[in-house]
């Protein structure tokens, strides 16, 4: 797997990431979507990777800068394909690598509660991501999970 620094301008990545809003859209209501379109990824706070294996478009993750001491994750998406087979987590441990590099203290995310989220909620654990209460701009909703990890 091969992780790149993405500046979001190819139809692929593009085609990815619509699949990733859909999924949100079929799994979380409305109001409870926090998914970022193309153009909401392309924010200066955000820096966004994706990563290939054998020249498809297998994953992606994102890091916001919230402050200069906490980040949130974004967009973490695995193609339906390739879930199960080590992807997610060697995304997740670039961004968290990264994180630390920034010298962040803390990285926190927000993922759905219903059953479709539980292989992420299950990732997130064994990084050793905890919950805790809403953060940045979030507010409490039964359909988000919200967690973090102290850096």
């Amino acid at each position: 797997m091969k992780i790149i620094l993405d500046d979001l301008s190819s139809p692929a990545i593009a085609a990815f990431l619509q699949e990733h809003i859909e999924d949100m859209r079929a799994t979380s209501p409305p109001e409870s979507k926090h998914a970022l379109d193309l153009s909401g990824l392309k924010h200066k706070t955000i820096t966004f990777w994706s990563a290939t294996f054998e020249n498809k478009i297998v994953a992606c993750g994102a890091l916001k800068e919230l402050d200069s001491t906490h980040a949130e994750i974004k967009s973490m998406r695995t193609a339906t394909t390739y879930r199960g087979k080590g992807f997610a987590s060697k995304m997740l441990q670039h961004i968290i690598d990264e994180a630390k590099s920034r010298r962040y203290k803390l990285l926190s995310l927000e993922t759905g509660s219903m059953e479709f989220f539980i292989p992420a909620r299950q990732l997130y654990k064994k990084f050793g991501f905890t919950e805790c209460a809403p953060f940045a701009d979030y507010i409490n909703d039964p359909n988000s999970i919200f967690m973090h990890k102290i850096l």
